[in-house]
């Protein structure tokens, strides 16, 4: 006979069916390793390697002109000799300068080449921010977003060196420090917060896609043509429609420029910005930094995998 269980049934128990791993894990307290964080416990890791991301900005800007002989004078150099060019061809050659004094076209070029390499260049690395330093990215747990923010901080390190010339030229040409120049300030921290948003989006394009990097410098190309960079935007479409100029004198770049010529040079007054323009400055900051940071924070399990 056999042997009756307690409750009056007989034989073995029921089947039962195996845990998959993912209940394996929770009974015992295993999570996915590199498992995207909360959005608030993502900036909190964020600010916590605050450390690393300066550290890690000042050793790539040291290196990018360690190979050269004159070191990290190119940091000062290289803008300049992009604005004697520009001044060369658009200024003497195709007249860009009409409507603008001598005395302020000068160092109203010199700050747009200077506001627009600092995006430009924030774009071109972040494109591969990720893909770059993908040793990094697998050997060791950190929030991913630390690597895009520390190139936008590494190229405001290489602005502020190269504001060296561009105070030289404004007060070369009759622009002398005033509280004024105080608002550049301002405008230099809403371009940067626009440059961490934008240097992230970059960042994760260019973690699955590295080809991308590729296309980049015809799109930042036709960018700067249409900043205004080397010409006055009202001026050389005057005659044109209404809602051209106004999109392309409110285009993020375009604002940014703006703000820091008034700032700096005494000749360009309030005439020349566009209605609103700070309100502008502080949504294109607002906007593209957080959708910016949320974009890649999406990601944030991808990175280095595949």
């Amino acid at each position: 006979m056999t042997k009756t269980a307690r409750g009056g049934g007989t034989g073995p128990p029921p089947d039962r069916t195996p845990d998959s791993p993912a209940q394996l894990a929770a009974r015992h307290g295993l999570s996915v390793s590199g498992a995207r964080p909360p959005l608030p416990e993502y900036v909190r890791q964020l600010w916590g390697r605050r450390h690393f991301i300066v550290a890690f900005s000042s050793a790539k800007l040291t290196a990018q002109y360690s190979q050269a002989k004159l070191g990290q004078i190119w940091q000062l150099a290289t803008p300049l000799l992009n604005a004697c060019v520009y001044y060369l061809i658009f200024g003497l050659i195709l007249g860009t300068r009409r409507g603008i004094p001598h005395d302020v076209f000068v160092p109203f070029l010199v700050t747009g080449v200077f506001i627009f390499q600092f995006t430009q260049s924030s774009v071109t690395a972040g494109v591969r921010a990720i893909s770059g330093n993908l040793g990094l990215v697998r050997a060791l747990h950190f929030p991913r977003a630390a690597l895009p923010v520390s190139i936008a901080l590494q190229q405001l390190q290489q602005l502020l060196f190269s504001m060296v010339i561009l105070v030289v030229a404004a007060v070369a040409f009759g622009s002398y420090p005033s509280p004024r120049w105080l608002l550049a300030v301002p405008a230099l921290a809403l371009q940067f917060a626009f440059n961490v948003g934008l240097t992230m989006v970059m960042a994760r394009l260019g973690s699955k896609t590295p080809d991308f990097a590729q296309l980049m410098p015809f799109v930042m190309r036709t960018w700067m043509y249409a900043s205004g960079v080397m010409f006055s935007i009202p001026v050389m479409l005057e005659g044109r429609p209404q809602w051209i100029k106004a999109a392309l004198q409110h285009n993020p770049l375009a604002v940014y420029m703006d703000l820091v010529r008034y700032a700096l040079i005494r000749g360009y007054g309030a005439h020349n910005l566009p209605a609103h323009v700070w309100l502008w400055g502080l949504g294109w900051a607002v906007l593209l930094g957080a959708a910016g940071f949320i974009y890649f924070w999406k990601a944030e399990e991808q990175y280095g995998r595949g």
